[in-house]
């Protein structure tokens, strides 16, 4: 388990970020993915204007084959050691009943079956406004009409490609199970393709919802989409890669910007916020990127660089903490 919460004005607030389930093959390789996904959460509270440092926690464990209620109740027990100081709630390879199954040993969890359940409807909407601001901004039109390539269409992906489907866009999708691309060729009319081909197809736009590290020296190089905007986290493999799509005038959507709608859900659990300071924050997402690309643009830098800036700017100005409101910590013991 990882907490970045280095921001001085968050340090009455706990880290938030969900729990990856996944058959790492070492512990350094499971330990580096938790610390790199926990610096992502930060960077992604911080710009969705959330006061939460941010959090994560990973399971070696195929959570296809090995997980159970015994693992997720020890998994709950663990985060009960922390006392508050991280709230835990669904990521890859969990869902919401897992979480409620974590609720019997901690209150420290988010994401449960009786509130917001699975948040994956919030994440794949962030992305889908990101990408429609994105279209407008760099092809000079809607989403109508633009090929979009959809890497990994678990709950993240299918939602995605219901929204793009709903705008009229052409889809191509790809991923490892062949029963989740098969449902979104029956649903949405999509073509299917292997998991290897996908990022070199020749579309508007790339939105890789699988695991990270899809863009890199290699992947940059055969990339014919104009724009990547995607669900998952840490798409880019290294801090640098970003670099490299702007030498190829590939606009890229930094991730942890545009898929933060999960965890704002997610956090309205733990602020009390309601469906329409929600659907607001969400909604504001697009601002956010617009300022990104018209930096990047202006600076010539790349658009990672500059969220990292803006995020950065805000986990390290001078705290300002209403000590009027509640912090997670005083709020009541879920029922």
């Amino acid at each position: 388990m990882a907490c970045d919460r280095g921001d001085p004005q968050h340090t009455a607030w706990p880290a938030a970020g969900g729990c990856r389930i996944y058959p790492y093959k070492t512990d350094a390789e499971a330990i580096a993915d938790a610390l790199r996904l926990s610096k992502g959460m930060s960077y992604k509270n911080a710009l969705a204007g959330l006061p939460l440092g941010g959090g994560k926690a990973v399971i070696i464990a195929d959570p296809q084959t090995e997980k159970t209620p015994a693992l997720m109740r020890a998994f709950g027990r663990v985060v009960e050691t922390y006392s508050g100081r991280y709230i835990t709630a669904e990521d890859v390879g969990c869902v919401a009943s897992d979480m409620d199954t974590v609720a019997t040993e901690t209150r420290h969890v988010a994401g449960l079956s009786a509130r917001v359940g699975d948040p994956s409807p919030y994440t794949a909407r962030g992305v889908f406004m990101c990408m429609r601001l994105a279209a407008r901004e760099r092809l000079g039109r809607d989403l109508a009409g633009l090929k979009v390539a959809v890497k990994g269409v678990g709950h993240v992906g299918l939602e995605l490609c219901r929204l793009l489907a709903a705008a009229g866009t052409s889809l191509v999708v790809a991923d490892v199970r062949a029963e989740n691309a098969r449902r979104a060729a029956e649903l949405f009319g999509a073509d299917v393709v292997a998991t290897e081909e996908i990022a070199s197809l020749d579309v508007d736009i790339f939105a890789p919802c699988a695991l990270g590290g899809d863009i890199n020296a290699a992947a940059s190089d055969r990339l014919r989409a104009r724009i990547v905007c995607g669900g998952a986290n840490n798409q880019l493999l290294t801090a640098g890669d970003d670099r490299l799509l702007l030498a190829r005038n590939i606009t890229y959507c930094p991730d942890y910007l545009v898929n933060a709608g999960g965890i704002v859900a997610i956090a309205g659990e733990v602020l009390s916020y309601d469906d329409e300071d929600v659907r607001c924050r969400i909604e504001a997402f697009p601002d956010v990127l617009r300022e990104v690309l018209h930096r990047s643009e202006k600076e010539r830098r790349p658009t990672g660089e500059i969220a990292d800036d803006m995020a950065q700017a805000i986990l390290y100005r001078p705290p300002r903490i209403d000590r009027s409101l509640p912090t997670p910590f005083d709020l009541p013991p879920s029922s």
